[in-house]
């Protein structure tokens, strides 16, 4: 088994508070990681810092970009666990994504249509949420999202669990790994002493 890594984040930034004001959910942002560091975490979000109509697949990074500039950047990061098959789908799939970067565009109208409960799909087309259940989904995960996604929804898939809370640029995986593993060898303790 590995983990997977869902982040629900809100910048504060205007297309950001638009959402939320619309969606009147907590958070406006979705992104996958890889790893607990998160430095393979991927999403659909502005190119450049400055202007969020220039938008498509990116590399995020928490020290850089968006997330820098808008340093009270709230979040909930989740672990997912997932099969070693299924991980390798995942990366697979973020792979040829990456590697035909210039096919894929973000969906803006995709993005509007959500306020008014409609889905606009198109081939090669996601925003934030989309991109990151079509992934899952990809990889054979069941994920019993709603056809019509937002961040806010993936709080509801089975098996998540929170690993931290607060603000992004305080997040600390280090911290996070020590007490994951501490949790996990006190869960199997818990299991050879037949507690759980």
């Amino acid at each position: 088994m590995k983990g997977i890594y869902i982040i629900l984040t809100h910048t504060g930034t205007l297309p950001s508070k638009v959402i939320k004001s619309l969606t009147k959910d907590e958070f406006s942002h979705a992104s996958i990681a890889l790893d607990i560091e998160l430095k393979e975490m991927y999403s659909f979000a502005r190119l450049r810092k400055y202007n969020f109509l220039n938008a498509g697949f990116v590399h995020e990074n928490i020290k850089e970009g968006t997330f820098k500039r808008f340093y009270k950047t709230k979040t909930k990061i989740y672990r997912l666990k997932v099969t070693d098959e299924q991980y390798n789908n995942i990366k697979d799939t973020i792979k040829q994504i990456w590697e035909n970067k210039d096919e894929y565009k973000f969906n803006i109208l995709g993005l509007c249509a959500v306020s008014i409960h409609k889905r606009v799909e198109r081939e090669h087309y996601f925003y934030c949420a989309e991109f990151v259940k079509y992934v899952l989904e990809k990889a054979g995960i069941k994920t019993n999202l709603p056809e019509i996604v937002k961040p806010e929804d993936f709080k509801k898939l089975d098996g998540l669990e929170e690993i931290y809370s607060g603000y992004l640029r305080k997040y600390n995986s280090s911290k996070t790994k020590i007490s994951e593993i501490l949790k996990e060898q006190l869960l199997m303790c818990n299991k050879k002493e037949g507690t759980v």
